[in-house]
């Protein structure tokens, strides 16, 4: 199994010397030789921190999205005008209109219109592909596709929709996580884990059966969660054996208090400028 880092280019804090933060998240994973974007924050912040931690946007192998929203995708089109022919990977519902429910309407919180007909046509081209099951972007390296729905206490963790008037309920299906085989096992890299992290779990052991989750860092939105599904989420990090965790981004304040707690030795700062071994 080959070797690698993960940097954290993109957080809701950051941690060193000209690093910016936003609502967002984005990774730059090395693996091999292999450079993998997986997500790209809101906006073009992650340009400005990439440049500071001596990282060339302009070499990357392959592009992943999580799923459709603002703070995931937001940074998209830069990465394309500085990196025009990588191919880029999502899942297809990832391209529709999304929102959230505010007061009495929705606000918009899907991608641009203009980045969704770009990557249409960038698919169509071969410069890509969608994501509906589990496919293998690059040796090694793995998008799970649509997660499978099976714990009755996850839900995607907020007021979603596919709709501006907010009638219809947008369960984000589009949502998937990044596998890393490595020599000490998985490594799964979560977006927002709006599929539930133990949704998310249970499908990467279904799909890599007899392979240790050796690490699983990322949003984990549990911002809005009851009590007890924090709860069973640390007995399941438990249950798999988990030796790193790296809570960010739409994981919550309560949550991270609750994970670091509970897991004091195997939970790491995820914000700008971490960068991590695998």
């Amino acid at each position: 199994m080959m070797e690698g880092r993960i940097t954290v280019l993109v957080e809701n804090t950051a941690g060193g010397r000209g690093m910016l933060a936003e609502h967002g998240l984005s990774f730059w994973i090395e693996i091999g030789s292999r450079r993998i974007l997986f997500d790209t924050g809101q906006s073009d912040i992650l340009l400005h921190n990439a440049r500071v931690l001596g990282i060339d946007l302009r070499t990357v192998d392959a592009v992943v999205l999580s799923h459709g929203h603002y703070d995931h995708v937001g940074g998209l089109k830069k990465v394309l005008d500085i990196a025009p022919g990588v191919p880029v990977y999502l899942h297809p519902l990832a391209l529709e209109a999304k929102y959230a429910r505010r007061e009495t309407n929705g606000r918009q919180i899907g991608m641009e219109s203009e980045v969704s007909h770009i990557l249409k046509r960038r698919i169509d081209e071969g410069m890509g592909s969608f994501t509906d099951g589990p496919i293998e972007i690059l040796p090694g390296v793995w998008a799970t596709g649509e997660i499978p729905r099976r714990s009755a206490f996850e839900n995607t963790g907020g007021p979603f929709y596919r709709d501006p008037s907010c009638t219809e309920p947008d369960e984000l299906l589009d949502d998937q996580a990044l596998v890393l085989e490595t020599k000490d096992g998985l490594v799964v890299v979560l977006g927002c884990a709006h599929a539930g992290v133990v949704n998310t779990l249970d499908y990467v052991a279904e799909v890599f059966p007899n392979r240790p989750i050796q690490m699983v860092m990322g949003g984990m939105h549990l911002v809005r969660a009851l009590p007890s599904r924090i709860a069973y989420t640390i007995d399941v990090l438990r249950r798999y054996d988990v030796q790193r965790i790296g809570p960010a981004h739409c994981t919550g304040d309560e949550a991270l208090r609750e994970l670091w707690d509970a897991l004091p030795q195997k939970c790491f700062m995820c914000n700008v400028g971490t960068q991590i071994a695998l």
